[in-house]
């Protein structure tokens, strides 16, 4: 039994954002084509990625990261909130020149719209309570009882790689990181960003345990900015943009300030 690892583990505190780009795409040039203005979509209803303050500004990682594209490429940059229901037809629609709202990269989307380069990698996580974090060895999980999300890629994925572990599945991810916090399960294994959430309020409880695991064909492509079919200048230049964020360490920035509990 072998678990690959795509990258080293790292703490789950202050940890910077893995380079998700293709590194060869580190001489990729502005467009030739002058871009004057880039008009987000976005919703306002997913924290904290996108959602709206006590005072009902928009904020969050997502309109920040926005908001630092069109600064870095020196362009005019206005940011629209509609339903996510209505949020893919606006932008089909011409009310807008990019989504920033977590589009699914599907087959389906891929045919009706084109898509910036990674921004956000959604890695699978153990997480274990806090005294069997160290020392955490997903081969000595053999035998041990492992809480997941029932029908998703990442019982999926257990049952792959970890086919003599008890599998015990619950109707959604609280349910199951909960067993881990009332001794129900040994370990949780599922979305590192959606437990980093959790975690965050169950700080004395649990931790991410061992290293993150990327697998692109069972747990998705991560967030990327979806834009119409064919509007090359644009997804050029946000993507030169994404570029010069990460390098600058903008983009690293903004991920400490909007997930103190990483998930890397």
């Amino acid at each position: 039994m072998a678990l690959a690892l795509s990258l080293l583990a790292t703490p789950a505190f202050a940890q910077a954002l893995p380079y998700h780009a293709d590194p060869s795409a580190r001489e990729l040039l502005p467009s030739s084509t002058p871009v004057a203005a880039i008009r987000f979509l976005t919703t306002a209803d997913f924290p904290p990625f996108n959602f709206r303050d006590a005072g009902g500004e928009l904020i969050g990682f997502n309109i920040d990261l926005a908001k630092r594209i069109c600064a870095e490429v020196n362009v005019a940059c206005t940011i629209q909130a509609w339903p996510w229901e209505q949020a893919a037809s606006a932008l089909g629609d011409n009310q807008g020149d990019a989504l920033i709202a977590g589009l699914d990269m599907s087959a389906a989307n891929g045919e009706l719209f084109d898509f910036s380069a990674t921004y956000l990698a959604l890695p699978g996580r153990f997480v274990t309570r806090a005294a069997d974090i160290e020392g955490f060895d997903p081969d000595a999980l053999v035998g041990k009882t492992i809480a997941v999300r029932t029908g998703s890629t990442h019982e999926t994925f257990v049952r792959r790689y970890l086919p003599q572990a008890t599998i015990s599945p619950f109707a959604g991810e609280v349910e199951a990181l909960a067993a881990v916090q009332n001794d129900q399960a040994d370990a949780f294994f599922g979305d590192a960003m959606r437990a980093s959430f959790w975690l965050n309020e169950n700080l004395n409880c649990c931790g991410f345990a061992g290293d993150p695991y990327f697998r692109p064909n069972l747990f998705g492509e991560g967030l990327a900015i979806a834009l119409p079919a064919g509007n090359d200048a644009i997804r050029h230049t946000i993507d030169w943009a994404l570029i010069r964020l990460k390098d600058n360490g903008t983009l690293d920035e903004l991920y400490l300030r909007w997930f103190p509990i990483g998930f890397y």
